[in-house]
């Protein structure tokens, strides 16, 4: 998303842990993590989600450090109760908006300076496997197919937005897009399956760009644009969490816009050829305002979060759901209180939910109609893998895993 004066943009643990959320809710539980490491969006020297320090990009050489093996940070509840277990990723001044989550042992990260992080032990140790000629740029998103494949986005104006693969874990790199078009700007990518996937961009020529790929991101193509809906003065995706575009089967894809009058949700069948748009009741009108990221759990039931990311700024009606595939959407009962840039279903869960931002993370266990706030901690990103484990990251290095 373009912001004049900002570089702009800116959405997964054991069937114990899905149950252990509930029972939660009803004992008074809580996921915690240090609070004290949270800090207000909106800070000096953000870009588009305000939120990004560009000071935690850190220099190019200190953003490449080793991995820390320091292990796990707990605080809160008591035994066998679920809780964020913050993880020592080893870099502390990188901002981590790009999340993938393999399974419980298996993670990617990717963020600022060019960063991209590998665990394979559940997060006891991370392995620095960020693209050698990458440090200059802002990683956003990254899907990953196992602990050797995977995809990375790249944001920003022109030949900044650009998509890197990898088959060998990290070992070595493929650019395989830079874009070329200054009107572009790349914000979220999303995979129906290994081979099939899109990325989007900002509108070009009044209308939201797509790329697609069938061979697993080696290659990548513009889809025509004649099946797009026109774009609203403004409006824009937001590149904070990944979130801004998600599949659901081998065919549905959604995204989530902002900075318009109207904050829209567009749904497409036919893996981006044809769309359609629909209004939500998440507060749009501003540049700083609207649908920051989606969550589907199947192809008719879906959460939309977003809200005013600038600090200190009152984000009502921050949370929505629909049960139609995203014809229509009503608001939650009792949204998060504050802005949220970042939301997961609970795997094999049909009620639970979680949503996070930067002052705090929110459990719905209702379909997203009430949500509850859980943990104070910063988090920009959440995500679950299909063997129910869930992941978060954010600003100053932040991970974490649910564990109970």
């Amino acid at each position: 998303m373009r912001r004049t004066g900002s570089t702009r943009r800116g959405g997964r643990t054991g069937r114990l842990v899905t149950a252990a959320l509930a029972a939660a809710v009803v004992c008074g539980a809580v996921l915690t993590a240090p609070a004290a490491e949270a800090r207000p969006a909106g800070e000096a020297g953000a870009d588009r989600t305000g939120t990004v320090d560009r000071a935690a990009a850190g220099r190019a050489g200190e953003n490449r450090t080793e991995p820390g093996r320091a292990g796990a940070r707990r605080a809160g509840p008591g035994r066998g109760e679920p809780r964020w277990v913050v993880r020592d990723t080893g870099a502390p001044r990188v901002r981590f908006r790009g999340l993938a989550a393999v399974d419980g042992r298996t993670t990617w990260l990717a963020g600022t300076g060019g960063t991209v992080l590998r665990t394979t032990d559940g997060g006891a140790s991370w392995r620095n496997v960020s693209p050698p000629d990458a440090a200059g740029l802002e990683f956003r998103d990254v899907s990953a197919s196992g602990a050797r494949r995977a995809v990375v986005l790249a944001v920003g104006e022109g030949e900044a937005s650009r998509v890197y693969r990898t088959d060998d874990g990290g070992t070595t790199w493929t650019e395989s897009f830079r874009n070329t078009d200054p009107a572009a700007f790349y914000d979220c990518l999303a995979f129906f399956d290994h081979r099939h996937g899109l990325a989007v961009s900002d509108p070009v020529d009044g209308r939201f760009r797509l790329l697609s790929t069938a061979d697993g991101g080696r290659s990548w193509r513009v889809l025509p644009a004649a099946g797009m809906p026109p774009a609203l003065d403004g409006e824009a995706a937001f590149a904070a969490s990944g979130g801004c575009l998600v599949t659901a089967g081998p065919r549905d894809v959604w995204l989530a816009t902002g900075g318009g009058a109207r904050a829209r949700v567009l749904h497409s069948a036919d893996r981006g050829l044809t769309w359609t748009a629909a209004d939500t009741p998440v507060p749009a009108g501003d540049p700083a305002r609207g649908v920051f990221a989606l969550a589907f759990r199947d192809r008719a039931h879906g959460l939309a979060v977003g809200g005013d990311y600038r600090a200190g700024r009152p984000s009502p009606r921050a949370a929505a759901v629909t049960a139609d595939g995203g014809r229509t959407w009503r608001p939650a009962a009792a949204p998060p209180p504050a802005y949220r840039s970042g939301a997961a279903w609970l795997p094999h869960s049909r009620t639970t939910a979680l949503a996070v931002g930067p002052t705090g993370t929110d459990l719905t266990t209702d379909g997203g109609r009430t949500w509850r706030t859980v943990d104070t901690g910063s988090y920009d990103t959440v995500a679950c893998a299909p063997d129910l484990s869930c992941w978060a990251a954010g600003e100053q290095g932040r991970a974490a895993s649910l564990e109970r």
